[in-house]
């Protein structure tokens, strides 16, 4: 079944959906801004296709309602669907990080333009999405099976905004 995007064009997308499950995340009225906003920070992301909002519905005819986008390879939706619902932390995107640069990298850039620090490595994004940054390493602490070094290491994670991957690993040592 071939998709047909009126605002790119008419690009087509004839081939199917591959995923079968895909991250749908509403906004009031900057999906857009912000799918391109989040394919600007990951690297091999891109958006796919935008739609319309039809005639008759909620939206201003014309306007983009959808925007599918990859990060990273992998797939979401935004919609532009209203000031009815907000994100919470209840749900959160996790980056993992294999280095420091990249746990500081990806902190600066969805910090910026008015995001939010929180604690143990989460934060909010500019649109009120919430992300975290985590260090590969704290995973394969916590899965090791020492207590006490996984004890460690969650004392030092919840004295932090940002992780620091330093002084993860000075925890870890004792």
């Amino acid at each position: 079944m071939a998709a047909t995007n009126p605002i790119r064009g008419g690009e087509t997308r004839t081939e199917p959906r591959n995923q079968k499950i895909t991250t749908f995340l509403w906004f009031d009225n900057n999906a857009e801004e912000a799918a391109n906003f989040y394919t600007s920070v990951f690297k091999n992301s891109r958006i796919l296709t935008k739609a319309p909002y039809p005639e008759g519905a909620p939206g201003p005819k014309g306007s983009v309602m959808i925007v599918d986008f990859e990060l990273d390879g992998q797939p979401f939706t935004a919609l532009n669907g209203g000031p009815h619902f907000k994100f919470t932390e209840a749900i959160s995107l996790v980056v993992h990080c294999n280095t420091q640069e990249e746990v500081d990298y990806y902190w600066e850039k969805l910090t910026a333009d008015g995001g939010q620090e929180s604690q143990c490595g989460w934060l909010k994004d500019k649109y009120g999405l919430s992300w975290q940054i985590v260090p590969e390493e704290l995973l394969k602490v916590w899965s090791e099976g020492d207590s006490a070094k996984a004890e460690r290491v969650m004392r030092a994670m919840m004295s932090m905004k940002k992780l620091i991957i330093k002084d993860l690993e000075a925890a870890a040592a004792g």
